[in-house]
């Protein structure tokens, strides 16, 4: 029998407080206050008394890569390179009975249910309902016996009604049309209530066809799933804290919307389909929760971390065949996860900077900007970037842009148009001239320890030119004015110069 409570939403939630990653709010607090407590917050938060209903919801739990890093029980810097791992060994999901589900423990159906006692808070002040933002999706692919996962949000239009947006493509709004098109309902469950680890495999592009897998792979371990009690055909997370059952009938369209999207601005009510609820489980102590999206502090959300890893999983993929030695990949979360990417290469040829450019446009990902740096540029750190912006590209000769690309549609900068541009960016120093003449940074001298290996600056100088650290460093000088005056009077006597390249010789 699978552990129910080792990947517990709930069970995480105590790593994260041992780390001073969890801020725990007691006071009894309204749903319309919740939103402002989780904006901007760089630490998840605890609600204890939420509502009327006083129960607990938890929130931003993914707002931060070191609590994505957590999760996956690396570190930061490990945290791409984990995911690739992972995912190239997925893992087959085991069965379980309602018996050894938590999440069977509580079961409402028919009238029973009624999503408006759940703790569905508004978000954003433009929102057209409270929506269920946390809700990942199963759903079975077409007659091969394999399920699709994926993260939506879930709009509130009743006791046992929501909205669901489906207008970008996806292979949920795929298996929908196909349904439609058979004159039949989509079974669906969504999971409220998971270990960060699912959420990074229902936002992953990955090849493996049976996503139930990837969750496991993401977790180290088999997802443990139970039949649905109320829709045939599908199983759900045994381990979550809600699940929500029920279908989509394709010709039940209605407009959904609007809603804080995840670049930062509110969206458009769109057309698409309702979901029809036709049961609720959870565990007795079910904890429910919400994820952060939009607004001006995307690098504290959820959406924003969780698209920023995805995005790098794809484009470190793209680069692996396009440059022999990529170093590191960056998403800044501040750009909503997507748009702006950073690279940092190794480079063996001329031209790889271009390459990677090209790889990156290509990738999966729908990327806007892409930068290029040395490996001497740390792509996490944005002062290191803006300096290499600053002082390693000319727009005329280091500006790379492309039209007529697949564009997200939500992005306003489009204006309605279906393609964007992209621009790629240059940062690199000239091949072949990385750490010489005018790139050689300028560094803080290190302590050596120990004695030099002479006692004069002539006897240094003896067997070449050498920099003023290299004569301190030769003549064991922790000060470095008696090099000045010991250059000052071989100097005088012709014995030493200043050579063009900054370095003191024999004449």
């Amino acid at each position: 029998m699978l552990d129910g409570e080792g990947f517990r939403l709930r069970s995480f939630l105590e790593e994260l407080v041992a780390a001073d990653e969890l801020a725990r709010i007691t006071t009894p607090v309204d749903l319309i206050d919740v939103g402002a407590q989780l904006e901007g917050n760089p630490r998840a938060v605890l609600f204890d008394r939420v509502g009327p209903e006083k129960v607990e919801l938890v929130g931003n739990v993914m707002g931060s890569r070191q609590r994505l890093a957590m999760a996956l029980g690396v570190e930061q810097h490990q945290l791409i390179h984990e995911v690739v791992r992972r995912a190239a060994n997925p893992i087959q999901p085991v069965s379980v009975t309602t018996a050894h589900a938590p999440v069977h423990e509580v079961v409402l159906q028919g009238d029973e249910v009624d999503l408006t006692r759940l703790p569905i808070h508004l978000q954003h002040t433009g929102d057209g309902a409270p929506f269920i933002s946390a809700a990942l999706d199963f759903s079975p692919k077409q007659a091969n016996g394999v399920f699709n996962v994926g993260c939506r949000r879930l709009m509130l239009r009743g006791p046992r009604q929501t909205g669901i947006d489906l207008n970008s493509p996806s292979d949920l709004r795929a298996q929908l049309e196909v349904a439609r098109a058979e004159g039949r309902r989509l079974p669906v469950a969504f999971a409220i209530g998971s270990h960060p680890c699912d959420y990074v495999a229902a936002t992953m592009l990955s090849s493996v066809d049976d996503e139930l897998a990837l969750v496991g792979a993401m977790r180290g371990a088999p997802l443990p799933v139970v039949a649905a009690v109320s829709q045939d055909g599908l199983v759900v997370p045994a381990d979550a804290e809600y699940v929500i059952e029920g279908y989509l009938d394709g010709n039940d369209i209605r407009r959904e919307g609007p809603y804080g999207e995840f670049l930062g601005y509110l969206g458009e009510t769109k057309l698409n389909p309702v979901f029809h609820v036709t049961a609720v489980t959870r565990r007795r102590d079910a904890l429910f929760q919400t994820a952060t999206i939009s607004g001006r502090n995307l690098e504290h959300t959820d959406t924003a971390q969780l698209v920023a890893l995805a995005t790098e999983v794809n484009v470190w993929s793209a680069l692996r065949g396009a440059v022999r030695n990529p170093v590191a990949v960056h998403a800044p979360p501040a750009s909503g996860g997507m748009y702006n990417v950073r690279v940092a290469l190794r480079q063996q040829y001329p031209g790889e900077a271009r390459n990677a450019i090209a790889a990156a446009f290509g990738s999966k990902a729908d990327i806007k900007n892409v930068f290029i740096v040395d490996e001497d540029i740390d792509v996490m750190s944005d002062s290191q970037l803006e300096w290499a912006l600053a002082t390693r590209f000319q727009p005329a000769r280091d500006l790379v842009i492309g039209t007529g690309f697949r564009a997200v549609p939500i992005d306003p900068s489009l204006n309605g148009i279906r393609t964007g541009d992209k621009a790629g960016f240059d940062l690199t120093r000239p091949f072949g001239e990385m750490e010489t003449g005018r790139w050689q940074v300028a560094e803080a001298p290190t302590t050596r320890n120990g004695q030099g290996t002479t006692s004069s600056v002539l006897g240094a100088l003896r067997d070449g030119p050498l920099t003023y650290w290299e004569l301190m460093t030769a003549c064991g000088s922790r000060d470095g004015r008696e090099i000045a005056r010991a250059l000052s009077s071989a100097a005088e006597t012709g014995e030493v110069v200043l050579r063009d390249d900054g370095r003191y010789g024999r004449p």
